[in-house]
């Protein structure tokens, strides 16, 4: 059974790879406020204060930026 957890997430920038140059292909999507959304725990990557860094079903890479605490997220992490 898939794990999810509930996490009130905004902006967010996707990664699309690299030009070549290797600079990173970045896209920046600014949105009022923030919503809910259920993320399924195994495309987390990462979570820094900042940011929840999560894969998508083609390989870019998603930075949302989330309203909780790093240390409310850190636990919805473990209690799954």
């Amino acid at each position: 059974m898939k794990k999810y957890i509930e996490v009130r997430m905004g902006s967010f920038m996707i990664s699309h790879g690299y030009d070549q140059n290797n600079k990173e292909i970045e896209e920046r999507v600014v949105v009022d406020g923030f919503s809910k959304k259920l993320v399924a725990v195994d495309r987390i990557k990462s979570v820094s204060e900042k940011y929840i860094l999560t894969d998508y079903l083609d390989g870019r890479w998603i930075y949302w930026e989330y309203l909780e605490t790093y240390d409310e997220v850190k636990q919805m992490l473990t209690d799954v």
